[in-house]
């Protein structure tokens, strides 16, 4: 399933013949179906693509997954590299299997489970798997890592500073443009703070490993029967701090609906957490958990709130174009307002935060 050998098809999905048109892709990729038994289910949970689930009645396990891109989201993503992204995260069991690329979309696998929730994301037993799957993902090595012999670079300055060059700095719907001058800081000021953000972060020494970046709470899918857990929706996987996934993580505590960061976990929670963590990437490494110190784990305390800031200004940053472009019925410019606000409330409390001493 690379990018060379994916079924393409030359079809475009519009929004108002969305069923019909899956109906074409589905002919592609499951042709034995009876195609006048399919049953879709329209999910309304995300907030970028429009997403689309088909089965047959006769088979209701077997859900195949349309999704039709974000107006827009070619800005920022890479499909191509979405695709590469894809292939190794299914080739290593952390994402299912891609069935074909459409002009304005994919079609892929599907996880049976339940998304997470701001309480069963709390769960003891939950919160391990997270933390296992995680370490799963971040061991994965992508194409990009190729062609560094050591050390693979974060890619999270460069990503950012291209969604703030592509950030409008005008609407021109006089509502939209009222809320963005009462909202949001100047794009000057969110380039200084973009400069000091990256400062913080290279001053931690931290490595960068292929990582999700958008571990919200409905990305990540618990199957109580089997006790699993796994991670969906890897449109913006690149390599990133190791750090970068457990703060966003965390943030991501306070949900979406109704978006409440006193949420986020409290450092006694987080420690436990990060200790399980380093304590799993310990054996996949064939080391003794025993090996994992307080300072390993304060170490990376430190790291992933930090990184959490990082998270709120990216995504704070993203959604300004997405309040340009996208056509879903979400209010951007309002959740870039809460993210960036985020930023600057934890801004002070975790820079100030200091890496332990060597001795």
């Amino acid at each position: 399933m690379g990018s060379s050998d994916v079924l393409t098809l030359d079809l475009t999905v519009s929004d108002s013949n969305f069923q019909d048109d899956a109906k074409k892709i589905l002919q592609k990729i499951r042709p034995a179906w009876d195609l006048d038994s399919v049953k879709f289910t329209v999910f309304t949970d995300g907030i970028t693509n429009k997403l689309l689930g088909c089965h047959v009645t006769s088979d209701p396990d077997d859900v195949v997954l349309v999704r039709v891109n974000g107006e827009g989201t070619d800005i920022i993503i890479d499909r191509s590299e979405e695709q590469e992204s894809f292939r190794v995260l299914s080739s290593a069991g952390c994402a299912p299997s891609v069935y074909c690329v459409f002009n304005n979309g994919m079609s892929y696998g599907f996880f049976p489970g339940k998304p997470l929730d701001e309480k069963s994301v709390r769960e003891p037993v939950i919160r391990k798997l997270i933390a296992e799957e995680m370490v799963k993902l971040h061991n994965v090595r992508g194409r990009y890592a190729e062609s560094f012999d050591g050390q693979v670079p974060s890619q999270y300055k460069e990503r950012t500073q291209s969604y703030l060059d592509a950030a409008p700095t005008r609407f021109d719907d006089p509502q939209k443009q009222a809320q963005f001058e009462k909202l949001i800081p100047s794009k000057e000021r969110l380039q200084r703070e973009l400069e000091e953000l990256v400062g913080q972060l290279e001053a931690l020494g931290m490595k960068a490993v292929l990582s999700h970046n958008d571990l919200l709470l409905k990305n990540i899918i618990y199957n109580q029967k089997t006790n699993t857990l796994r991670f969906i929706d890897y449109e913006y996987a690149f390599y990133n701090y190791e750090a970068f996934d457990i703060g966003n993580h965390f943030a991501e505590y306070a949900g979406m609906d109704e978006v409440n960061y006193d949420l986020y976990p409290g450092r006694e929670e987080q420690l436990t957490w990060l200790r399980h963590y380093l304590e799993t990437k310990a054996k996949v490494a064939g080391e003794p958990a025993t090996r994992v110190s307080e300072r390993d784990v304060e170490r990376l305390y430190v790291q992933t709130n930090k990184c959490a800031c990082a998270a709120h200004f990216f995504w704070g940053v993203w959604a300004l174009i997405q309040a340009e472009h996208s056509t879903i019925d979400f209010d951007y410019v309002e959740y870039s307002s809460i993210r960036l606000n985020e930023y600057f409330r934890r801004k002070e409390e975790f820079f100030c935060l200091q890496m332990p001493s060597s001795s």
